[in-house]
Order: structure tokens, then C-alpha cells, then sequence
């Protein structure tokens, strides 16, 4: 991508987009950066209050889903790119409210296309469509394995559905329209700014108040976890070196069992609070499995180092010290998070 050029990043306000706009914002002083959030219950303005006041960042409040409001502001602001990431994206809420995750992952993401499109009536030159996605369309493994760029997909939630479902649109409208586009398919993500529904915010704010730490079912479950700053950097290279029309897995190269990773989140805390090892492992409580939990995921990201040089900067062990030491120094976003009073940022001028 040349320089000077008009971008829009969706979800900009949440957990990765918020570290995505902050990751254009200060490294690319020439392009002007746009985040639309809907500022829903995931999406934190706070978030991003140490750029909000740069000369090329505009933020807008808006809604994917409102199709006559995504066409009006496509005309208006004639985006040269989009970097997509607004999504529901927790899966236990898919569950309860699978139609949610329809009306803003399916129909949320084929407004942005069809905007797209009919701004640049085919004249694609020098434009681009980024989709940012999960691992989780590709269903479940088993104790081997990895899932490939090319692994056939096979989503076992409404959440990895819709995800699934907008990997496919992005895709068609590159097929049949000629739109330039990109999809990454990332996994697990930690670190500053997570939302604490998530495992492992939730366990630090629950063993620095001594609440229960609730793993699902036996705690066997894997992940690869990525720290989200890597990905922030991922997602730069594959904006501006990836090939139009593929795909990049992004992974961290650390898979760990969710009982393992709790009991190293554990020992790191006890230290931070100076407590005896293993007080906070004491806090671990196994609750009943949530519906079609997917065993185990794990990313082969060969293609994003070989082909754009891209690999994580730290281990699983560094991101989490560093995440804990974020939380540690930031303990009244977090408890302005677990309290809701973070939806009062600037609530007069935004709702």
C-alpha cells in the first residue's frame, strides 16, 4: 500500500482491533486511520486514549449491521482499504444468542463488501479488503496435527459458523467482483485490554480478589496461544506484503492445555503478590463443559515467516508475564471493565 491513503478499521475499539489502530496509527504517520466501533459491551474507547487525540485518527460510532449507514459512509470518506475485525466473537454468548452472531459477523461483513465494491465500481488499483478471522472455522483436532492455510473447514459453533460463513464471502466477492482481498485466520489471543470473560484476564482479576478460577470440564483442552501485540504486527505485514487472494495462519507456536496454562498463570501471580506457591492454585474449580467444545487447536504459521518474515516475539511465558504486569499497573481499567462503569467513557459524546 503507497502512502496517504484513507483506511477503515472495524471493531478498532475492542481487544486486537485497538492494538491494530495503535500499530497504524504511530507507525504510519502518512496514512489517515478511521475505526468504526459500535461500542457494544466489548468495545472500550479507554482503550485507546493515549492516541486518540493524533492528527490522522478519526474515530466513529456506527454499526456494521446498518447497511444504509456503511453505504453513507463509504461515499463520504471513499476508504482506500479496510482492515475488518468488528465481529461477535465469544463463543459461549453464540451459544445463548447464535442469531447475533449471524446478523454482525454474516451480514455485518457483506455490507462492508458491497460497500466496498460499489464505491470502487471495479477500479481496485492500489485498494484492499483485510479480513481478519479465527482458527476456529477449522473445527477440532485431535492430539496430532496442525491446521493448514488450505485445512478444509469444519466450524462446531454458531461463533466459528459465522466466522466461516464470512471467510466465504470475503472470498466470493474476490472470485466473482475482482476485489482485492487478504484473510488471516489467527489463534487464541492475550494480553493488554482483554476483555475479562476471557480465561485468562478472568483468572487474574479472580486471584487477585480470591474468587474461583473456572476451567471447563477436565482443563484438557489446548490452544495456541498468540500475545496480541504479535498479531498486531502480523496483521501490518499481511496488509502490506501479503498476496491478494491468500490466506495466513497466525499462531504463537505455543499450544498449552487450559489446566497448565491456569496453574502457570497461578504460579506467576503468587509470585507477583508475594504469595506462598500454589495459593492461587488452590482457586481452581472445574464447572460442567460448555456444548461442542472443540478439543484441541493449533496453528502451522510456516507461511506467514517464510513468506513475510513475520514469527512472535515471545514466548508464551514472556507474553503472560508481561501481560500480568500490564493488568498489575492498569488494576482501575480492570475493575472499571468487571464493573461496566467503562461504558461511561465518553457516553455524552458517543451515546
Amino acid at each position: 500500500m503507497s502512502l496517504s491513503k484513507k483506511i477503515l478499521i472495524t471493531g478498532g475499539a475492542g481487544f486486537i482491533g485497538s492494538h491494530v489502530v495503535r500499530q497504524f496509527v504511530l507507525n504510519y504517520p502518512n496514512y489517515h486511520i478511521y475505526n468504526l466501533d459500535a461500542l457494544t459491551y466489548a468495545g472500550n474507547l479507554a482503550n485507546l486514549k493515549d492516541i486518540e487525540k493524533s492528527t490522522n485518527y478519526t474515530f466513529i460510532k456506527g454499526d456494521i449491521t446498518d447497511e444504509q449507514f456503511i453505504v453513507n459512509l463509504f461515499q463520504e470518506y471513499r476508504f482506500d482499504a479496510v482492515i475488518h475485525l468488528a465481529a461477535e466473537s465469544h463463543v459461549d454468548r453464540s451459544i445463548t444468542d447464535p442469531l447475533a452472531f449471524v446478523r454482525t459477523n454474516v451480514l455485518g461483513t457483506v455490507n462492508l463488501l458491497q460497500a466496498f465494491k460499489g464505491l470502487w465500481q471495479g477500479s481496485f488499483d492500489g485498494k484492499r479488503f483485510y479480513h481478519v478471522s479465527t482458527d476456529e472455522v477449522y473445527g477440532s483436532l485431535g492430539e496430532t496435527g496442525f491446521f493448514y492455510e488450505d485445512t478444509a473447514y469444519a466450524p462446531n459453533s454458531p461463533y466459528s459458523a459465522s466466522k466461516a460463513s464470512s471467510d466465504h464471502f470475503v472470498r466470493a466477492y474476490g472470485e466473482t467482483y475482482g476485489m482485492p482481498y487478504v484473510i488471516s485466520n489467527c489463534s487464541n489471543n492475550y494480553g493488554p485490554n482483554h476483555f475479562p470473560e476471557k480465561l485468562i484476564p478472568l483468572c487474574i482479576h479472580n486471584i487477585i480478589n480470591n474468587k474461583p478460577l473456572p476451567i471447563y470440564g477436565d482443563g484438557k483442552f489446548t490452544r495456541d496461544w498468540l500475545y496480541v501485540l504479535d498479531h498486531a504486527r502480523a496483521i501490518d505485514d499481511v496488509f502490506h506484503k501479503g498476496e491478494n487472494a491468500e490466506t495466513y495462519n497466525i499462531g504463537g507456536f505455543n499450544e498449552w492445555k487450559n489446566i497448565d496454562l491456569v496453574k502457570e498463570l497461578c504460579k506467576q501471580m503468587d509470585g507477583v503478590l508475594g504469595r506462598i506457591d500454589g495459593t492461587s492454585e488452590k482457586l481452581i474449580t472445574f464447572v460442567k463443559d460448555r456444548p461442542g467444545h472443540d478439543l484441541r487447536y493449533a496453528i502451522d504459521a510456516t507461511k506467514i515467516n517464510k513468506d513475510l518474515g513475520w514469527s512472535p516475539s515471545v514466548t508464551f511465558e514472556q507474553g503472560l508475564a508481561k501481560t500480568i504486569a500490564w493488568y498489575m499497573d492498569n488494576q482501575e481499567w480492570l475493575n472499571n471493565v468487571t464493573s461496566g462503569d467503562y461504558q461511561k467513557y465518553y457516553e455524552e459524546q458517543y451515546r
